[in-house]
């Protein structure tokens, strides 16, 4: 990123304001950075990891990361970009660690529900068939089922899934994010979709339960 370029960034993203305001150990401004994203990294590692408590003590290790991090931090990209790219790095690391001691995971994921989490469940619905749903579908269900398809995708292809449709990234900041090419993240997205629809439509179309 060039000088100017920079400079923009700083002007324009209060995120990143904040941000270099943390670098000089301005409490207040991490305070206000956690209260601004902490739900938010919080629900995208509970989705990865499938256990809430677990995604509580990744989320401290989120923040911890970015604030041990303040002073070697440019402003090179958003803020919510470098934000993700530490959650998925924390993510991959906690989910290559349950592949090594799996006895000692457990699963909570269904503690609670949110009206958010079902707006997600639709909308990845529709976006993996393309078409309304054939059958009348019990809102509950739907997101069980649509959690247990996602589950079945590969790490990369699940975060993918997550940062699109969840927080709205764009591919070129996924690509960041990610450390791939947008073309890559295209690709990636793409391969998702098909196994989600694959996953989902027996279940859309008779109600026949998804495989985890």
């Amino acid at each position: 990123m060039n000088f100017d370029s920079s400079i923009n960034l700083k002007l324009q993203d209060t995120d990143v304001r904040l941000m270099l305001a943390v670098q000089q150990d301005d409490a207040s401004a991490f305070e206000e950075l956690m209260l601004r994203y902490q739900n938010r990294v919080l629900s995208l590692l509970r989705h990865m990891v499938g256990d809430r408590d677990t995604a509580e003590d990744l989320t401290q290790d989120v923040f911890f990361r970015i604030f041990r991090a303040r002073k070697s931090y440019q402003p090179e990209a958003k803020f919510t970009t470098w934000l993700f790219t530490i959650t998925n790095n924390v993510a991959l690391n906690a989910l290559r660690t349950r592949y090594r001691k799996p006895e000692v995971q457990l699963s909570s994921r269904n503690k609670e529900d949110s009206n958010g989490q079902t707006r997600l469940a639709e909308d990845l619905i529709l976006a993996s068939s393309g078409t309304i749903p054939t059958r009348q579908l019990d809102k509950l269900e739907m997101k069980q089922m649509v959690q247990l398809a996602v589950d079945a995708l590969g790490e990369r292809q699940r975060m993918a899934i997550l940062l699109h449709k969840f927080e709205g990234m764009s591919y070129l900041d996924i690509a960041k994010a990610m450390k791939m090419t947008p073309q890559g993240v295209k690709s990636l997205l793409c391969r998702a979709r098909l196994n989600l629809r694959d996953s989902l439509q027996g279940y859309m179309q008779r109600g026949q339960k998804v495989k985890g």
